[in-house]
């Protein structure tokens, strides 16, 4: 019998763990290793890095604005938040097993 792809529905019921874990920060890389072949695991894959990269530019960006008092803090903690909840959308799109987009970032595409 030949080795036939899996359906994308088939894909991503069986690599959703893989979609979730990709938007717990460095974890990205687990689909990547774990799951290389699977569309739907590369998809939140991307997804994820991007998000971990704008993370580590909001933590960078959050030391350099706390030297302004309240208003470094403030503008850190949106920043944070905002990310926070683009993770949240993310997880609950990999858990429904749907290849959806997050907001402003989701077109950006590292991994192919």
């Amino acid at each position: 019998m030949a080795n036939v792809p899996p359906t994308p529905d088939r894909d991503a019921q069986d690599n959703k763990i893989f979609g979730i874990l990709a938007y717990f920060g460095i974890l990205f890389l687990v689909p990547l290793l774990a799951a290389k072949e699977s569309p739907f695991a590369r998809f939140h894959a991307n997804q994820g890095l991007i998000l971990f990269i704008l993370y580590v530019i909001v933590i960078i960006v959050g030391a350099i604005l706390g030297i302004i008092p309240v208003i470094g803090g403030i503008i850190g903690l949106v920043l944070y938040l905002g990310l926070f909840v683009l993770a949240i959308l993310g997880i609950i799109n990999a858990a429904k097993g749907e290849k959806k987009e997050l907001p402003l970032i989701g077109k950006f595409q590292i991994i192919k």
